[in-house]
């Protein structure tokens, strides 16, 4: 089974990706390498952090590797958080004292939206692959609406006020598997599945 090491020691994303994959593939993470130093994440577009990311832990570990980078992009905030999605709420020092990124990311979205009726919004991944030595981009998107308070207790960023369009259950209301059937990162990780696949033919 081929190897391949997805740029990441976040625990949620391994899952996601782990469960989509199923037994195509052997996904290791960085923590499975034991790396627990830095990633470069300075870039200003998703495609550029999801790049900036494979090429540095392939130059690291010389394995073929993909990294992702995910935004919410917000109509009503003229496309925010979007690339700073994950430091939202950091980037304005608003993280209260034992508050996790997560909580404190919704809490301001929430704040500046406050009762504006146009809460369109969408969920859009970006990864990165570097296999045989070329780079490949894939992107997947999901559109949605941001509720006015959180729903659920699954999932983790922004799921619990991300209502998908055509669904009335939040990310963070629905299963990994159910999630996965229509998320954003699920829809990146097939075409990058799929392409995989051809590859190897």
């Amino acid at each position: 089974m081929r190897e391949l090491l997805f740029a990441t020691r976040n625990n949620n994303k391994i899952r996601e990706i782990r469960q989509i994959i199923q037994k195509r593939f052997s996904i290791l993470s960085l923590s499975d390498l034991g790396y627990t130093g830095d990633i470069p994440e300075d870039q200003d577009t998703l495609e550029g952090n999801a790049a900036a990311k494979a090429v540095f832990t392939f130059k690291r570990f010389g394995l073929d590797c993909f990294a992702d980078d995910t935004g919410l992009e917000v109509k009503g905030l003229n496309g925010s958080p979007g690339v700073y999605s994950a430091r939202f709420a950091a980037m304005t020092n608003e993280v209260m004292e034992g508050e996790d990124f997560s909580s404190a990311n919704i809490r301001k979205l929430l704040r500046l939206l406050g009762d504006k009726t146009d809460r369109r919004a969408r969920f859009r991944t970006v990864i990165a692959l570097i296999s045989n030595g070329r780079e490949y981009l894939f992107e997947g998107i999901v559109t949605g609406q941001i509720l006015y308070q959180r729903r659920g207790k699954e999932g983790f960023g922004y799921d619990p006020v991300f209502l998908p369009d055509g669904y009335d259950r939040t990310f963070a209301e629905m299963s990994l598997e159910e999630k996965n059937l229509i998320s954003h990162r699920a829809l990146a990780i097939r075409k990058l599945s799929d392409f995989l696949v051809m590859e190897s033919l």
